[in-house]
């Protein structure tokens, strides 16, 4: 059985800055994804997407998420083109997704950062 998961949580951040309650430099938004600047980028090109559902973290997404997840992941490439980063081979980006406390995730709502542009990058 799927648990069933909040649409938001009043105090999330990322929950927040996609309704619009916290401002935020925008990159994207449709019916199911916002994606924002990073406030501290660590590229020239450094952006996330979120889900507009709450899902604390990758380690909580089920075989029913599979479908979004492969349409944030398409959506990856598109949003890089658009925001600078340079094609593929020559070019390209990254995407991060940290997991958990171990993994280095500090907001608690799933999120990929992409990140690109000319090397070398202050960290990532």
């Amino acid at each position: 059985m799927i648990e069933q998961l909040p649409q938001t949580e009043p105090d999330c951040l990322f929950c927040k800055i996609a309704a619009g309650k916290i401002p935020s430099k925008m990159v994207y938004q449709d019916n199911e994804f916002y994606a924002f600047h990073d406030i501290h980028p660590s590229a020239p090109v450094h952006f996330m997407i979120i889900p507009k559902l709450h899902i604390a973290s990758m380690a909580l997404l089920t075989d029913a998420h599979a479908a979004m997840m492969g349409r944030m992941m398409v959506l990856v490439p598109k949003l890089a083109l658009q925001a600078g980063c340079r094609p593929y081979p020559a070019g390209g980006f990254r995407v991060v997704c940290n997991t958990g406390a171990d993994g280095a995730q500090d907001i608690h709502h799933l999120h990929v950062h992409v990140m690109g542009g000319p090397r070398p990058w202050l960290r990532g």
